[in-house]
């Protein structure tokens, strides 16, 4: 009986904990909730957050290839002022182990991107240590 009871205690004790902790996979969507939430209202603090210092941010413009610094670039191109009118949505977000991805999909009047973002947790904080985009056309 005693077996049964402390086995029955340290399932509870287990599940308090877990339930009281973020998993992995919250922290990620929250993670990449700082530069959703920071790119829509012009907010570069916010933005910044979400990425490593030396994160990249990788795409096509026409034809060719572009590869930048995305805190380098947001910076440059984030100005203060009204919200902006679009809406954002987590597709889905992979963890193991140290590693993340994430498909984020920001919808404006005339186009969407989808953002590919590739996540690692460094020093216990996950961070976005590279992002890949497409601009899709609507209609």
């Amino acid at each position: 009986m005693r077996k049964v009871v402390s086995c029955l205690v340290a399932c509870f004790c287990l599940t308090i904990l877990t339930y009281g902790q973020d998993t992995d996979e919250q922290l990620v969507k929250q993670t990449v909730s700082y530069y959703l939430d920071g790119g829509t209202n012009n907010d570069f603090e916010t933005l910044k957050k979400a990425f490593h210092p030396n994160a990249s941010m990788k795409f096509i413009r026409g034809t060719e290839y572009q590869e930048v610094n995305a805190l380098a670039f947001f910076k440059k191109g984030m100005k203060p002022g009204p919200k902006q009118d679009r809406e954002t949505r987590i597709v889905s977000v992979n963890v193991t182990g140290n590693a993340a991805s994430a498909k984020l999909e920001i919808e404006y009047a005339t186009f969407m991107f989808i953002d590919y973002m590739n996540l690692l947790k460094i020093e216990g904080e996950w961070k976005v240590v590279s992002k890949i985009f497409y601009r899709k056309p609507k209609g």
